[in-house]
C-alpha cells in the first residue's frame, strides 16, 4: 500500500523534516559498508586526520541518530541527559538550580512568540545543513566504491 505524498508549502518545517528524513534514508540504503567512511576527513579539514577531528563515520551515526528522533519523538529530558552525559556524575544540585535559573531568566526575557521564532528559525537551519551533510556523506560513499571497484 502506497501512502499518498504530503504537500507541505516549501518552507513549511514539515517539508524539510521529511527532506531530510528522506535523504537519511537514502543514505543509509547506500551505505552498505558504513566502515568504509572511517577516518575519511571531512573536506573543510584539510587531508591530515585528527584524533578528534569528525570524519564521515562520525557524521552517518550522527545522521541516523538524529533521523530516528525526527521520526519517533524527543527522549524525556533526564533520559536525554543521561544519555548525553554518557553516565558521568552530574554536577552538584545546587550548580544545577543555578544553571536552571539562569536558564529561565535569560528565557523570561524573551517573550513567547520571539522565543518560538528563535528555535523554529534555527531548527528549520540545522535540518536544512543536515540533509546537505547527508547528502556529503552519501556522495563520499560512492566515491570510495567507485575507486575500490
Amino acid at each position: 500500500m502506497q501512502v499518498p505524498a504530503k504537500l507541505y508549502p516549501k518552507n513549511c518545517l514539515l517539508t524539510v523534516m521529511d527532506r531530510y528524513s528522506a535523504t537519511v534514508r537514502n543514505m543509509e540504503q547506500m551505505v552498505m559498508i558504513p566502515s568504509l567512511l572511517r577516518d575519511v576527513p571531512l573536506n573543510g579539514q584539510g587531508q591530515q586526520a585528527q584524533d578528534r577531528a569528525p570524519d564521515f563515520y562520525k557524521y552517518f551515526t550522527m545522521l541516523k541518530a538524529i533521523r530516528m528522533d525526527v521520526d519517533h519523538g524527543l527522549l524525556p529530558r533526564q533520559e536525554w541527559w543521561s544519555k548525553v552525559a554518557g553516565g558521568r556524575a552530574h554536577e552538584s544540585n545546587h550548580e544545577d538550580a543555578e544553571t536552571e535559573d539562569e536558564e529561565e531568566r535569560i528565557l523570561g526575557q524573551l517573550d513567547l512568540e520571539a522565543q518560538f521564532h528563535l528555535h523554529f528559525s534555527s531548527l528549520h537551519h540545522i535540518l536544512t545543513n543536515l540533509t546537505l551533510k547527508a547528502e556529503e556523506v552519501t556522495k563520499k560513499y560512492q566515491e570510495i566504491m567507485g575507486q575500490a571497484m
